[in-house]
């Protein structure tokens, strides 16, 4: 990086030494040799790079490329006595570097403040002794120390202390994160206010930090059909231009005895303009600004195939436990049948106790009973369907209707709207827990942004009752939403619904990432938000919202279609420019100063509209 920074100043100095000698050697009345010499001065300052990397690209095989194509057009120029064209040919190509350099730049420094998150250090206690060692040395189940203002170097849960945590290098969220004994933190934040003693519960090379590094550092691997095709232009179009400039040269003088010197300054200005530079790299540049700026945000984009991907999405389809609702169930009725309300909790939270899902989070809290580890026998996890454990010598089950179905158990529904968790023993119904679960704040705001950035359809799907889809659906303003779904069946829905899209657009799955991962995958774009910590979703996303607010999901729509219009308005730019350009100068009419335009003023021009990417107004921002 140091040594880019100082070929840039480098550049710089020669490209202003350059343009004081120009305009010297200008104004000053000379002729003859003197002019001559004069202006090949300013043209050595600045163009022995050019000409240099030209002569060994020949030898490398790399004939036609731009570096070859200045060289020719300046070098030409001179033959035909056009000194101050020939230096402002190298100049103004310098300064387009010079511009190009700056917009890559701040791109880097985008995606530098991100890769900022790397930790340099972890303080392991080991033996009772703290060592200050290297992250990728610290095993699972160590415990380090984090002081205030480090960053916390691994994935873990705090043993001790009380802290708030910075976490906007990676959800892009300004506000801390208070957190206490038993919560999970993840490599990357920055602790705040208390020292905090934290339990390892990842190797570095598989923390949250680790995956989100390697995701930004290799998102350029991944181009678009846009950026194909300039690669394949680029292949094509210099040797063809070249060869017209060379027809261009020599048919009329040959074969119609017009003068040299008028079709050869003809073919030069043809080959000043045909330079690809604009297109080759605005177009990535473009893509770069877009992911640079989405991650500032806290937007992760996997490459700019799903950048482009993004743009063109019409259907979106969300999950809606842990997306548009909070996942944080509590219990807000129980219903018993023969037995008390509490003894009803009991034998739940029993079989729920080996469950890792939220609903069985929230039926643990609200029991009061003793849960005996030596009490149970068997247990098993009924996917889609509950939980079956051996409890006291008693089958209790725990779940879905489906589940009451497949044990013939005689149950019943419930008039309450909710989350509806039916209990038997030994298959004889005990009643049902009715467990509620919030929308986010923002989710409704989010359904509405996106329609009205003229998405055509959204969607939730969701494993609950029909009943309760539909009053969270018509609560958040979901047109659609199709409800008891097992997680088969949300597969299947969603290839049902990329079968009914329309043609040339895509179809986006939103959900929260921890057992979403068959359906992103399947969908067209993959969408995992609030994954901060979650392995899975940076696993199987495309895209990687880093908080738990949906609403970033219609800045990562913005973004994707801002920067597929800039690289549209610079791929039509830069052509039309350069074809009349191309035209004008083979009748004649162009001069080498508009040639140098049309080359390094389009790119200019195409590198600042690129830029632009970088600027996209946060969803729901003041």
């Amino acid at each position: 990086m140091e040594e880019e920074e100082n070929e840039g100043r480098g550049l710089l100095w020669r490209t202003i030494i350059t343009a004081v000698l120009l305009s010297a050697g200008m104004l000053l009345p000379l002729q003859g040799t003197t002019r001559l010499l004069v202006f090949l001065l300013p043209y050595a300052v600045i163009s022995y790079e050019v000409v240099w990397t030209a002569i060994k690209n020949i030898f490398h095989g790399e004939l036609l490329d731009e570096n070859f194509l200045m060289t020719i057009a300046s070098v030409g120029a001179f033959c035909i006595g056009e000194y101050p064209e020939a230096v402002a040919v190298m100049l103004f190509y310098a300064v387009g570097e010079l511009f190009e350099d700056a917009a890559v730049g701040k791109s880097r420094r985008s995606i530098a403040e991100l890769m900022q998150i790397r930790p340099d250090h972890a303080n392991v206690l080991r033996d009772g002794v703290e060592q200050k060692v290297a992250p990728e040395t610290v095993a699972v189940g160590e415990t380090i120390l984090v002081r205030p203002y480090e960053k916390i170097p691994l994935d873990g849960d705090i043993l001790e202390g009380e802290t708030a945590v910075d976490a906007s290098a990676l959800t892009g969220e300004s506000l801390p994160q208070d957190k206490k004994p038993g919560d999970a933190v993840a490599s990357g934040t920055v602790n705040l206010t208390g020292m905090i003693k934290v339990e390892v519960r990842s190797v570095f090379g598989e923390s949250t930090v680790a995956k989100i590094l390697d995701l930004v550092e290799n998102a350029s691997e991944k181009k678009t059909r846009q950026e194909d095709f300039i690669t394949r232009f680029a292949r094509w179009y210099t040797p063809c231009v070249v060869a017209a400039a060379v027809l261009l040269a020599v048919i009329a003088p040959l074969f119609f005895g017009q003068p040299w010197d008028d079709w050869v300054r003809r073919a030069l200005v043809f080959l000043v303009v045909s330079c690809p530079c604009a297109l080759v790299i605005s177009v990535p540049l473009s893509f770069f600004g877009g992911i640079g700026g989405a991650s500032k945000k806290g937007i992760l984009i996997k490459g700019s195939t799903y950048l482009e991907a993004l743009s063109k999405a019409d259907t979106f389809v969300f999950d809606k436990t842990g997306t548009l609702t909070k996942g944080s169930f509590r219990v807000v009725d129980v219903h018993p049948e023969e037995i008390s309300e509490e003894e009803l909790l009991g034998y739940a939270a029993a079989a729920e106790s080996f469950s890792g899902h939220p609903i069985a989070a929230s039926i643990l809290k609200a029991n009061s009973r003793r849960i005996d580890p030596d009490r149970f026998g068997e247990v098993a996890e009924l996917p889609g369907r509950g939980m079956k454990a051996v409890y006291d010598g008693k089958t209790v089950c725990v779940g879905n209707c489906a589940l009451m179905d497949d044990i013939g158990a005689d149950w019943h529904d419930c008039e309450l709207t909710g989350t509806i968790v039916h209990v038997s023993v030994n298959c004889k119904y005990m009643g049902h827990i009715i467990i509620s679960d919030e929308p986010k704040p923002d989710s409704a705001a989010t359904v509405a942004g996106l329609q009205r950035a003229g998405v055509a359809r959204v969607v939730m799907l969701t494993g609950d009752k029909k009943a309760v889809g539909e009053a969270v659906a018509k609560e958040l303003g979901v047109p659609e939403v199709f409800a008891e779904l097992l997680p088969a069946d949300k597969v299947a829905k969603v290839e049902a619904l990329l079968a009914e899209k329309p043609e040339g657009t895509t179809l986006a799955f939103v959900g929260d990432g921890v057992n979403d991962a068959p359906v992103l995958t399947r969908a067209d774009v993959g969408v995992a938000m609030g994954a901060l910590g979650s392995d899975a979703a940076i696993e199987a996303a495309d895209v990687v919202l880093m908080d738990d607010k949906p609403s970033k999901l219609v800045t990562a729509l913005a973004i994707s279609r801002k920067t597929m219009r800039i690289v549209r308005e610079n791929i039509v730019f830069a052509l039309a420019v350069k074809a009349v350009i191309l035209a004008l100068g083979a009748l004649g009419i162009a001069t080498m100063w508009l040639a140098v335009f049309g080359d390094v003023g389009v790119l200019i021009l195409a590198v600042l509209n690129a830029m632009r990417t970088l600027n996209v107004k946060e969803f729901g921002a003041e």
